[in-house]
């Protein structure tokens, strides 16, 4: 097995290895890729014009048969950019999971207007389906690093809570 890191001896830095994106590499990612993705596009309550969107806008026939292929575990070899794609929402997918104890939580968060300088008062789920690799990117970002830490402002729902006073708080 050929190991996926090359190092360049002189100045020590890493380079990957672009066997990563070899047709059979994407080949054998992909049909799993797309149904994972089909999956949380369901979850999410995604349209077909959102999910082509997010894929990088194929034409409705190609859609539908990376679909179709997918579904019946077939072979079918996305290109690397409907691979990154994929991948982004995989990655929103997951630190949703992390941040939100229930599923629905990270789905409202997707769908509600955020106060975040980023989302301008818009719903995540709006650069999410922009249709470009920057909208799915940035978002997962923002995830990552609310995921790490970082203060995540709050959604317009939650702008009204009042924190608790320390009266309030009883031990038992």
């Amino acid at each position: 097995m050929r190991q996926s890191v090359d190092f360049i001896p002189n100045d020590g830095s890493v380079i990957l290895d672009v066997s990563r994106f070899a047709p059979s590499n994407r080949r054998r990612l992909s049909a799993p890729a797309l149904r994972t993705f089909l999956a949380i596009a369901d979850l999410w309550g995604l349209t077909e014009e959102q999910r082509r969107l997010i894929l990088g806008y194929p034409s409705r026939s190609t859609y539908h048969s990376w679909c179709k292929q997918a579904r019946e575990h077939g072979s079918i070899t996305l290109d690397v950019d409907v691979l990154t794609r994929i991948s982004a929402i995989l990655g929103i997918h997951q630190a949703l999971g992390v941040l939100f104890a229930q599923e629905h939580g990270g789905v409202a968060w997707l769908r509600q207007p955020h106060d975040a300088r980023l989302f301008g008062g818009n719903p995540p789920i709006r650069l999410v389906t922009n249709g470009t690799q920057d909208g799915l990117m940035t978002v997962r970002r923002f995830l990552d690093a609310a995921r790490g830490g970082l203060y995540m402002p709050p959604t317009t729902a939650e702008a009204d809570f009042a924190p608790y006073e320390d009266s309030e708080i009883v031990f038992q």
